[in-house]
């Protein structure tokens, strides 16, 4: 019988004053109870509307069903079939926005819990199958994957199951991409990370890192002497952005990038860290801007011992563009946020280093191109907010990194190119703004796999 209840089941998560003082993750994943429970809330709708939410396509209302069925091997085979990061996904891929947004549970209701029904099974099959997935049949061609994001990974993983010789090349010294040096361990361990990647790699793909393409060797390297017959470029998340407002270059301003690359992948968390940040104990944190980025930058201050960290957001709380989910978890853990701000100096002490930071106060307007209402500024409002660390989390350009992009443009190769926001392989209906989540060039990496 059908699970009709109108209400997701909860995901059991750590209490908000215990974990807002560990970096150990937060949502703690369904039970088998819950899986078996939430999975009966599917109705298996003829049309399957949730597939086309999904970037990857991946068969829901199949994977489901085998839920209920107690076959968590298969459902988790169904989902591998077309997503090479099922338990990745599971935990970070913005399913209220994709998939559930089309899930007709959803129009009286809460929709079927897309995600945590994927990530329960990934990490059933993480725990219980260690048989290494068969190897493709070689199809005799190789292609050389420049990035190992999530959306290297993916392309990766697909010219893997149908039997390419491919090579993913990083240019740090993990795998992973925004996965490792972005997205905090509490949202997603690294040790999840790592046994995706180790997946990759049991199906063939080879990942060499420490390799900037375009400096250590060129793309016409990669084809004329190491026999790559094609390049996909998924070079990176995004590049810092600052405000360019007096007081950035103060001791204690951060671009997010920076604050959580020596968080994430440089440990700086970890008493004898070679990449510390500078002690948080006792201290006021601003964290500006109000996307997915600023909600992690602001949660792992938190962790680090900031006694107030705020978000300081220039519009209001229903126009912020983090996940709702991240916004209740910032709140829960005692993130105060300041919408309706926007900072316009940062101020210093005698020795160079963040006082405060002068915000003015402001007011919504008419939509602007985004849709969002414009934020105007409201005279005489300037206020003082007395801070020792500003976060810069502005939306962020696409990287391509100079050496590769010189490569790309000098080669007459076939390569196939890839920024966060634009790709000859995506469409305009799967192009998802760069703060939204790591998954918007999964389906363009998709569409490059189908090119050969």
């Amino acid at each position: 019988m059908p699970n009709m209840s109108l209400k997701k089941n909860e995901m059991p998560s750590q209490e908000p004053n215990v974990r807002n003082k560990n970096f150990l993750e937060v949502a703690l994943g369904y039970t088998e109870e819950q899986a078996l429970d939430e999975a009966a809330r599917c109705l298996n709708c003829k049309n399957h509307p949730c597939v086309s939410g999904c970037p990857v396509q991946v068969k829901i209302p199949e994977f489901i069903k085998k839920i209920t069925e107690k076959d968590y091997e298969g459902a988790y085979q169904v989902i591998h079939e077309t997503s090479s990061l099922p338990a990745v996904c599971g935990r970070v891929c913005p399913q209220e926005t994709q998939c559930e947004s089309k899930c007709i549970r959803g129009i009286k209701g809460e929709p079927v819990g897309i995600g945590r029904l994927e990530r329960f099974v990934a990490d059933w099959h993480n725990a219980n199958v260690q048989e290494a997935p068969a190897k493709p049949a070689p199809n005799g061609h190789k292609v050389a994957v420049i990035g190992s994001g999530p959306s290297g990974l993916t392309c990766a993983g697909d010219l893997a199951k149908k039997g390419y010789d491919v090579t993913v090349f990083e240019a740090l010294h993990l795998a992973g991409g925004v996965l490792v040096y972005g997205i905090p361990e509490f949202r997603l361990p690294k040790a999840i990370v790592q046994k995706e990647v180790d997946g990759l790699k049991a199906l063939g793909v080879k990942v060499e890192t420490n390799m900037v393409i375009g400096r250590i060797v060129s793309i016409d390297e990669l084809m004329s002497e190491y026999g790559f017959e094609a390049v996909f470029i998924g070079s990176g998340a995004g590049l810092p952005m600052f405000m360019h407002i007096p007081g950035e270059n103060l001791c204690g301003v951060y671009s997010a990038n920076e604050f959580l690359t020596r968080i994430n992948l440089m440990k700086a968390y970890k008493d004898g860290s070679d990449t510390p940040i500078m002690p948080l104990q006792g201290k006021k944190v601003a964290v500006v801007g109000g996307g997915n980025v600023a909600m992690d930058a602001a949660r792992c201050a938190k962790r680090l011992g900031a006694e107030n960290v705020y978000i300081v957001y220039r519009r209001g709380m229903a126009e912020l563009p983090a996940r709702k989910e991240e916004v209740e978890h910032a709140e829960e853990e005692g993130i105060v946020f300041k919408t309706l701000n926007n900072p316009v100096k940062i101020n210093g002490d005698e020795k160079g280093y963040v006082s405060s930071m002068t915000c003015v106060e402001m007011e919504l307007g008419e939509p602007d191109a985004s849709g969002r209402r414009r934020p105007i500024e409201k005279v005489g409002s300037e206020h003082d907010l007395p801070v020792d660390c500003v976060i810069m989390s502005s939306r962020t350009p696409p990287l391509v990194l100079r050496s590769t992009a010189r490569a790309a443009s000098s080669s007459t190769r076939p390569v196939l190119p890839l920024t966060r926001t634009s790709t000859p392989a995506a469409t305009p209906s799967r192009a998802l703004p760069p703060s939204s989540s790591p998954w918007a060039p999964a389906s363009s990496a998709r569409r490059a796999s189908t090119r050969h």
